[in-house]
């Protein structure tokens, strides 16, 4: 930073940090508008991103993004340890929880079409440092679990041409320790493949998301016929061992939710495709059939495989991390099915690689342009229409970590992080139709309800998780359930709505908002201790770098006039406030 910035001289650096209570108390809070968002701070990126998708490109992002491997690992977990066959219904209730979520993007995206996703919205809602927070957290979840994903293609590639890829293409450094020690230079060179290509164009990458999505639902649906043509219906209530529960809800309504909580990380990806919404032609009518029909797809299509696997299987014989495959594998006549599972997945693979790597690059972009992070990410090259830094910085970086950690992403890692970021979306949407700066009077109203709806969500959870079964555990779930109804009614009666949206908006307002949050609470409130260990670390992290880079980097783009504040509201140099809110 030149001139007379915080990062001019040593000097300066440490005049700036002494100040640092002063700047955080003026910044932290600080929210922007959707007219800033669009207009004010995007120049910084330079040349405008080239606007060349429509609904089906984004369709196929959806589906490239979501239809990934993780349906091949977490229906065998699922079912095994939790649902048994009503593995079917935990799909179905992951899907539903996927798709308010993501009518709550759909609602921001339409409204404020910018590649900033998750943190534009929550930057124009709740402020900096809960946008800084959200998206450095959701762009660390992106690039191990892309790393990881990486490392999972050498393993299924294998499985698809029959042999073991994992012990000839990787070569083990014994001076590591264990879990870093495997290098595995095919996950490298496709992480950098793949680096090239988003670089090079968005429309580009989109057809090849397209082509590779459409092989890879083939797969699928060749896998679907062959379970149903193969599979028997006893299955669905018999299990393989007698002194196994029976039926088709072995494990009765917990384990129908908690295998939701587990088959949920095979819908995450549909919110990269918001990231896009810059680049879409026809925001208002494109973004709402991309996004909410890409999940509506998907759910079918995961309900299909899981009773097609549970068909084929008992619920207590599937192998849990390999099931689709596992079914054929050593069956007389069948055993080439297995390889075709492991084509499909290879092909999965690709393009939700294809699809979060595009989407990371999107948020780092438009997190530069708000100046927490080193502007140079912004840019977009002016000959690709991407952003190139953005894209080629993360893409090195996916590939250092793919190249020797050994990370189990599909079921632990990516979890947390981005089920925070749905559930402070909705939130979001909430406060955000409720409150309109400088005209709501009581905005406390709005951030009581919000608060109050968490804990009833919150105390479900545990009850749900802690409390031994029987009458009183049904009593105090029934009273956590009506507390909600009731504050969420209450509320609807008495406060309202500050905004309505101009072009698409989250119908039954505010009732499918609070749902997704409900079940985003419960669903975070169902995975491990190491996941929020790993949600504290990069959060502490991140904490770190707001205090000691990025507060200062904000707070010297409104001295140096490359943004203005008033009232607290972020506004470009000129520009009209009130006009530019679109509240």
């Amino acid at each position: 930073m030149e001139g007379h910035g915080s990062f001019s001289s040593l000097r300066a650096y440490m005049g700036a940090l002494a100040q640092t209570p002063t700047r955080l108390a003026a910044r932290a809070g600080s929210v922007s508008t959707s007219f800033e968002e669009m207009s004010g701070v995007r120049p910084q990126s330079g040349p405008h991103m080239a606007k060349t998708l429509r609904w089906f490109d984004l369709l196929g992002f959806g589906l490239g993004g979501m239809v990934g491997a993780g349906v091949f690992v977490t229906t065998g977990r699922a079912a095994h340890d939790f649902a048994g066959p009503a593995v079917v219904l935990s799909y179905a209730v992951a899907g539903l929880c996927a798709l308010l979520s993501a009518f709550c993007y759909t609602e921001f995206a339409v409204d404020m079409p910018v590649a900033g996703g998750a943190f534009s919205y929550l930057r124009v809602t709740f402020g900096e440092f809960a946008a800084f927070l959200t998206g450095a957290n959701l762009v660390m979840e992106y690039v191990f679990s892309n790393a990881a994903v990486a490392r999972s293609f050498t393993a299924y590639l294998g499985t698809a041409i029959g042999i073991s890829t994992t012990e000839k293409w990787r070569f083990t450094v014994s001076g590591l320790p264990e879990g870093f020690n495997q290098i595995d230079l095919v996950a490298v060179a496709l992480v950098l493949l793949i680096s090239l290509c988003i670089c090079y164009s968005t429309k580009e990458s989109s057809v090849l998301n397209i082509v590779l999505t459409t092989i890879h639902i083939a797969f699928i649906l060749f896998i679907i016929l062959i379970g149903f043509c193969r599979g028997e219906w006893k299955n669905l209530t018999t299990p393989s061992n007698p002194s196994s529960p029976s039926g088709f809800f072995p494990h009765g309504a917990s384990g129908v939710f908690n295998g939701a909580a587990m088959v949920y990380l095979s819908y995450i990806g549909y919110d990269a495709v918001s990231t896009m919404a810059e680049e879409v032609k026809n925001p208002k009518k494109d973004i709402p059939v991309g996004v909410s029909g890409s999940v509506v797809l998907v759910t079918v299509l995961y309900c299909l495989m899981a009773t097609s696997m549970s068909m084929l299987v008992p619920y207590d014989a599937m192998e849990e991390e390999a099931p689709f495959a596992a079914a054929f594998r050593g069956s007389k006549g069948w055993g080439w099915v297995s390889h075709v599972v492991g084509a499909g997945a290879s092909f999965g693979i690709l393009t939700s690689l294809l699809v979060s790597m595009l989407g990371q690059a999107r948020y780092l972009c438009v997190i530069g342009r708000s100046n927490v992070v080193p502007a140079w990410f912004a840019r977009i090259h002016p000959k690709t229409s991407t952003p190139v830094n953005a894209s080629a910085f993360l893409g090195l970086f996916t590939a250092a970590i793919a190249v020797f950690t050994d990370l189990d992403v599909l079921l632990d890692l990516v979890s947390i992080g981005t089920l925070f970021v749905f559930y402070m979306v909705a939130n979001a949407v909430v406060y955000r139709r409720y409150v309109s700066i400088g005209t709501t009077t009581n905005p406390w109203r709005t951030a009581t309800y919000l608060v109050a709806f968490t804990l009833a969500a919150l105390a479900f959870t545990l009850l749900w998780q802690l409390a031994p079964p029987g009458l009183w555990k049904g009593l105090l779930l029934g009273a956590c359930t009506v507390v909600a109804v009731v504050l969420t009614q209450a509320f609807h009666f008495c406060v309202p709505q500050a905004r309505k949206p101009e072009f698409w908006g989250v119908p039954l307002m505010p009732w499918i908002p609070a749902v997704s949050i409900f079940l985003n609470v419960f669903l975070l409130g169902s995975l491990n201790g190491p996941s929020y260990v790993r949600f504290g670390f990069f959060s502490g992290v991140a904490v770190i770098f707001y205090l000691l880079y990025s507060v200062h980097a904000s707070f010297d783009a409104i001295e140096e006039g490359r943004l203005l504040q008033k009232n607290g509201v972020m506004v470009r140099p000129g520009a009209d406030l009130e006009g530019g809110t679109s509240r």
